[in-house]
């Protein structure tokens, strides 16, 4: 979803600059800065959730270990 929303947001602050529209450009700006801070926190989700299934699996591995 992030990066859909910083591309608008860039394409945002490109018809700003071609128009000489400085609420255009500064929409755009936040709508970027939003869709960067998305794709972020996406990503960080993505890790945390590559974490939890590799510890599930050591945990799984420790259990057949033990038994």
């Amino acid at each position: 979803m992030g990066v859909f929303e910083q591309t608008k947001g860039k394409v945002k602050q490109a018809a700003g600059d071609l128009t000489d529209n400085e609420t255009l450009k500064a929409e755009g700006a936040a709508q970027a800065g939003k869709g960067a801070e998305e794709r972020k926190a996406t990503e960080t989700q993505a890790k945390a959730q590559a974490h939890e299934k590799k510890a599930e699996m050591h945990e799984s591995k420790q259990e057949a270990m033990e038994a």
